[in-house]
């Protein structure tokens, strides 16, 4: 009888595991889409969580400091006509990420809401991909 005890309190404990292992690998093995993955199949993740990749396009940023709100166009990384750029209305808020600027790449993790904006809960910004050095003329320039 103790023998039957001991092997369900170790089957428990190995359920119990188990569980909590599935559990984490489902909330972060979740990838990301490109934009241009996104767009043409955006209506099946109405509703759903998903991670966006894209660029922060020119001139779309509205950050309200006071109540910590950012609004955003996110496009595709690749430049495009004016005519054809497509991009989705990113919502967020929270503390603007330190590397956020416009033409930035960036992962937005959040909800898509139907036909409209993706609310986001988590913005993660990349490192620029090549670093420039400084042009001699600006060195002047910053010497008081």
């Amino acid at each position: 009888m103790a023998k039957r005890q001991f092997f369900v309190g170790i089957l428990l404990v190995l359920g119990a595991v188990a569980y909590l292992i599935y559990t984490g690998i489902r909330e972060t093995s979740n990838y990301y889409l490109t934009i241009e993955e996104f767009l043409p199949q955006k209506e099946a993740f109405t509703n759903e969580g998903i991670r966006l990749a894209g660029r922060v396009q020119a001139g779309s940023i509205q950050w309200d400091p006071k109540d910590l709100r950012l609004q955003f166009l996110l496009g595709p990384f690749k430049e495009q006509d004016h005519a054809t750029v497509q991009s989705i209305a990113i919502h967020y808020q929270g503390i603007l990420p330190d590397m956020f600027a416009e033409g930035r790449d960036v992962i937005v993790e959040g909800r898509y809401e139907q036909g409209s904006t993706l609310t986001a809960k988590t913005i993660m910004t990349s490192c620029p991909s090549k670093y420039e050095p400084e042009k001699p003329g600006d060195q002047a320039a910053a010497k008081p």
